[in-house]
């Protein structure tokens, strides 16, 4: 059984700061890429930060310049660094990582979700 677990969420007022972490247990290959997603209230899930497991990342628009993914292999573990939050940044946050569960097979999972609340 595989599981991601995130933590570091929580209420922040606008220009603050917060770190994601989500790890992964259970038994497994490898991890391929890993990232965040984000869903408001409405609207749709959203990419916001992916990393491969080379270190290669990508960023939403909205949060480039603000938000860094970075991850540690050897921890099986990737973090999301959110500086100068803004009341648009509220979601429910979301990790996804494709997991290697042998050679041949890679599966898609997701975490539980952390809510991240940006507001005076």
């Amino acid at each position: 059984q595989v599981q991601l677990v995130e933590s570091g969420g929580g209420l922040v007022r606008p220009g603050g700061s917060l770190r994601l972490s989500c790890a992964a247990s259970g038994t497994f290959f490898s991890i391929n890429a890993m990232g965040w997603y984000r869903q408001a209230p409405g609207k749709q899930r959203e990419l916001v930060a992916h990393m491969t497991r080379g270190g290669s990342a990508e960023y939403a628009d909205s949060v480039k310049g603000r938000f860094t993914i970075s991850r540690d292999n050897a921890k099986d573990t990737v973090y999301l660094q959110m500086n100068s939050l803004e009341p648009e940044d509220t979601a429910v946050y979301y990790c996804n990582a494709e997991i290697k569960r042998s050679l041949l097979l890679v599966t898609d999972y997701w975490g539980q979700g952390t809510q991240v609340t940006v507001s005076s």
